[in-house]
């Protein structure tokens, strides 16, 4: 990671330690689906250092555009999330959990973008997600990816 990536702070693990403090330890059903959606899937050895890499792309209109793009075409995010990014369900041979559903607020207030990033650089262990950077996805285009998943939280 730059300098520059990690240089940028953000807010995110911060968020998601006040909405438990608020919701309590119990899982939540009306926001994830299941009560291990907000487990990381970074391995703990590697899950600070991927929490202290920040994004080097604001979230402009022109970046999420360009993750838009790479999510429905190069990066064929699309095939498992679906075009509003909630994940489908029924993938022939899937094995494993189901692809994230990128709508649920609750998720992601818990991820920082450093472990969207590292799950595109490694793939999510105990899953299907298999390692898009840089055998399909430049890291660059990763991280405008990541400012598109973010952009769910919106919608």
């Amino acid at each position: 990671m730059s300098l520059e990536m990690r240089a940028r702070g953000h807010h995110r693990p911060l968020i998601a330690v006040l909405v438990w403090a608020v919701l309590g330890p119990w899982p939540v059903p009306v926001f994830a689906a299941d009560e291990t959606v907000l487990r990381p899937r970074v391995p703990s050895d590697q899950i600070e250092e991927a929490r202290s890499w920040s994004n080097p792309f604001e979230a402009t209109a022109e970046n999420i555009e360009k993750g838009r793009t790479l999510f429905h075409g190069k990066a064929f995010c699309v095939t498992c999330h679906g075009r509003d990014g909630k994940g489908f369900g029924d993938i022939p041979g899937l094995v494993g959990k189901l692809p994230r559903n990128f709508t649920d607020k609750v998720w992601q207030m818990a991820r920082t973008d450093g472990e969207l990033w590292w799950i595109l650089r490694n793939g999510s262990p105990g899953t299907d997600m298999a390692s898009f950077v840089p055998l399909v996805l430049t890291e660059d285009e990763a991280w405008q990816v990541v400012l598109y998943v973010r952009s769910f939280d919106r919608q």
